[in-house]
């Protein structure tokens, strides 16, 4: 007999927050035949993680609980809504977010091994964060990110312009500052390079890049959109060849799988699960973190190689093509399917 899934995560694409991959995946478990409850898209942190635990304790029976786990405060949420599974006796799967959750670990042993080492099992979405999980015996698995390949119109890119796409939140830690460096260095070069920036505000990194770009004189060179449903972007893509991730820390981006499966080239800094992501020189470029040289040399690499641009777009959609949902569902059925036996 089927499991219900109650699927705990940041519910919070109406209050205008990036979507997570929770509400695809509640939709595709859904689709499969699964009784999904998700919780909880309250916009208060304290009454977001109350309806937690009150629809965690309310549907208590036969269920199995998928709670998204991440490095920041929000691994508060984890740890008490995981003690509550413990105590009712509920399975519970954490399934592991943010590429400094390693570092989480550290500063929080204790409430790590209340966490990870009572689980059914734990959920990395790459080998990185597998790693961690393996360092202390704690059972885990990789299921990866999805993503519907064919929402992703293929484009081959050879012969690539410098125009460049970032698509991320506006944040400190993705480092969105970097991506309008890397433009005013390039522009010294490729006087027709342009830059465009897709993606909402999360701590007031929106309004410093504008001032960036006009404190640089490149803010004529660049767009940003704000937020834009993936559609919409996916249409703007259509019109870049390059895509730059210049994030601090990471996991497995999905912005990143979804740039791959377009062609884009894709230049990355080379941080927590992304090496595990990209292959240096086979389908991307990994830079080291917070160097607009590095970035902008990798960019002028492939604009001076036709070749090379060509290799990295097609290999980049084959691995993206990993990603599709008619793959990945395959490892959650498994993974479900033992844990009602």
């Amino acid at each position: 007999m089927r499991r219900k899934i109650i699927y705990v995560d940041n519910f919070l694409t109406d209050h205008g927050h990036t979507p997570t991959t929770a509400p695809t995946l509640v939709k595709l478990f859904r689709e499969e035949g699964y009784t999904v409850l998700s919780t909880s898209n309250k916009q208060n942190q304290l009454l977001r993680l109350i309806d937690m635990l009150f629809t965690i304790s309310r549907n208590s029976r036969n269920s199995v609980v998928l709670i998204a786990t991440y490095s920041t405060s929000a691994f508060n949420f984890a740890w008490a809504c995981s003690l509550l599974c413990r105590i009712l006796q509920i399975p519970f799967i954490p399934c592991l977010h943010g590429g400094n959750l390693p570092e989480r670990i550290k500063s929080s042993p204790t409430k790590a091994a209340q966490v990870f080492e009572h689980s059914f099992m734990n959920v990395a979405v790459s080998g990185y964060l597998k790693k961690s999980m393996d360092d202390h015996a704690w059972r885990s698995c990789v299921i990866p990110n999805n993503i519907n390949i064919d929402a992703y119109p293929f484009k081959p890119r050879t012969n690539c312009a410098p125009s460049i796409l970032w698509v991320r939140s506006f944040h400190q830690i993705y480092n969105p500052a970097l991506a309008v460096r890397v433009l005013h260095t390039l522009l010294k070069t490729y006087p027709g390079a342009t830059l465009t920036m897709v993606g909402p505000d999360k701590d007031g990194s929106f309004e410093q890049c504008k001032s960036l770009a006009k404190e640089l004189a490149v803010e004529g060179r660049i767009t940003f959109t704000g937020l834009l449903p993936r559609d919409e972007w996916v249409k703007v893509a259509a019109g870049c060849d390059i895509f730059i991730n210049t994030t601090n820390f990471d996991n497995l981006p999905v912005s990143v799988v979804e740039a791959m499966a377009l062609g884009l080239i894709t230049i990355s800094t080379n941080v927590g699960g992304v090496p595990y992501l990209l292959d240096n020189e086979q389908t991307g470029l990994l830079v080291p973190p917070n160097s607009e040289t590095a970035f902008v040399d990798a960019i002028i690499k492939v604009l001076n190689n036709d070749h090379l641009a060509e290799r990295l777009s097609v290999a980049a959609r084959k691995k993206a093509e990993a990603f599709d949902w008619q793959q990945v569902k395959i490892l959650w059925n498994n993974l479900f399917e033992s844990v009602s036996n």
